[in-house]
């Protein structure tokens, strides 16, 4: 080959090279609000043999963030709703909460758990909580950043706030006119002004499933990507997709604030796999693939053209049968995998795995079941499942949900086995004045797996630890010693 040929060849491969790392990076979402949770170790073995390196957290679990302790996978730490007020209100407050939550794990001389943002509160502008956390935000924010600055880690970790869709409204059928909510204005044009002074990202949680459950006007076509879909016609600009429409409409919003550049980080965004109508795993494979697939194409979107989101984090990892179900009973499902780390379906995240790989020798409890004795009367049954119900997770049971087509009393049963499980299989836990039974037999069908839960050992993730921490106090010794 000529050299001139050569010198073209090579300008291509690196400016394509190039092109692909400006593709923004995918991560997901480790909720820990499951009854039997996976145990940390085995959940970070799972992100890394998915070769996924981004993780958000919801808040600073010790347990989750020592076993992410040289991973190498990038850390979003989180502050709950309930503690903004304190860290308003005490600068000391923020300084312990950064010393405990952040400086122990990235000590000097060395990051032991690669932590990149604490993410202060969780969606606090969301509608249903009022304006209860929208006087101590910002404070809580600066007194953060300020002790992040204090311990010289403010250069590696930035402050965010991941906020709601919610947080902004249109016009009549989806006009060209966004606006930030009026009883956010004030606050909302404070942190803008924060983010912008420090460089962070905007984080916003984007869900084309609650869209499309909340808006007549937007198709399931429109929300999976699919390229059936009829368009829509936004800011005089053409939309094929729900993603796209939804992303412009925080980058018009940003930009009427006087932010048309700021960076967006979209800190939710998934498809749920039960609980509902439209949740089913066909259709969530349908949408991670054409969200993936989006992403990686570099397009961008009609408003920010060849300029994806600077990251996207999946919701989520893990299924957890402890999540709040006021917004629904499909709250408890968007897992890419079930509880227990096994995949719902084939997808492959564009990171070098062409499809997701299970959790590896998870140990279970024992292959038993409760299931409802049909010998005995079944006049109050019902009752029993309801009460079983309020103090176990049944959504799989919702209309639409994987085991909503059960017959009566199999219906019961699953209710049953929920609680007993969730209960550790203990033999009072099946009784239901009676009406239990305990089986060897897997009463599960067709697409409604009756579940066993995860038995839960600490002794393999406490040695671990303990070494960890030993080579955490060494470190800090020999700084110290070297500043001496």
């Amino acid at each position: 080959m000529p050299p001139i040929s050569c010198l073209l060849l090579l300008t291509f491969l690196i400016t394509t090279s190039t092109m692909g790392c400006v593709v923004g990076a995918v991560g997901v979402n480790w909720g820990t609000m499951a009854s039997h949770p996976l145990p940390p170790l085995k959940v970070v073995k799972l992100l890394k043999s998915n070769n996924i390196n981004k993780v958000k957290l919801f808040d600073a679990n010790s347990d989750v963030l020592q076993s992410l302790s040289g991973s190498n996978i990038a850390v979003t730490v989180g502050i709950p709703n309930t503690m903004l007020r304190s860290l308003n209100s005490s600068k000391k407050a923020a300084d312990s909460w950064v010393h405990d939550n952040v400086t122990r794990y990235m000590p000097s001389g060395g990051s032991v758990t690669r932590i990149e943002y604490v993410a202060v509160g969780h969606e606090p502008f969301h509608k249903s909580y009022g304006e209860q956390f929208h006087p101590f935000l910002i404070g809580a924010a600066m007194n953060i950043q300020a002790a992040l600055k204090k311990a010289k880690l403010d250069s590696k970790v930035k402050v965010v706030v991941p906020c709601s869709f919610d947080s902004f409204e249109t016009g009549f059928n989806m006009s060209s006119e966004v606006h930030v909510r009026p009883d956010l204005n004030k606050t909302m044009t404070e942190l803008l002004m924060f983010l912008g002074k420090l460089g962070s990202p905007f984080f916003v949680t984007i869900s084309p499933f609650i869209t499309h459950l909340e808006s007549k006007n937007i198709s399931l076509d429109f929300s999976l990507f699919r390229e059936t879909a009829h368009p829509h016609n936004f800011n005089h600009k053409t939309y094929k997709n729900s993603f796209d429409l939804s992303y412009d409409t925080v980058v018009t919003a940003l930009s009427s604030a006087g932010y048309p550049n700021m960076d967006i980080v979209v800190a939710k965004i998934g498809w749920p796999t039960d609980g509902a109508a439209s949740a089913s795993s066909n259709l969530a494979e349908t949408f991670i693939k054409g969200l993936i697939n989006h992403l990686h194409s570099n397009l961008g979107t009609p408003l920010r053209p060849h300029k994806p989101p600077l990251e996207t984090y999946i919701l989520s990892l893990l299924d957890e049968d402890q999540r709040s179900i006021a917004s629904g009973n499909f709250e408890r499902h968007w897992g890419l995998f079930t509880f227990d780390g096994q995949a719902k379906y084939h997808v492959d995240l564009g990171q070098g795995s062409s499809s997701l790989v299970n959790a590896q020798n998870v140990e279970y409890l024992s292959s038993k079941w409760c299931v409802v004795n049909n010998n005995k009367d079944l006049s109050n049954a019902t009752a029993s499942a309801l009460e079983a119900c309020a103090n176990a997770d049944c959504t799989a049971l919702s209309p639409g949900g994987s085991c909503f087509n059960m017959s009566w009393p199999s219906n019961i049963s699953y209710a049953f086995n929920s609680y007993y499980q969730q209960h550790d299989q203990r033999a009072e836990s099946c009784d239901f004045g009676g009406l239990g039974l305990i089986t060897t037999v897997d009463p599960s069908m067709d697409h409604c797996r009756f579940p066993i839960e995860i038995r839960i050992s600490h002794a393999e993730f406490h040695r671990l630890c303990n070494f960890q921490w030993l080579i955490l106090l060494v470190t800090t010794l020999s700084a110290a010693a070297l500043v001496v």
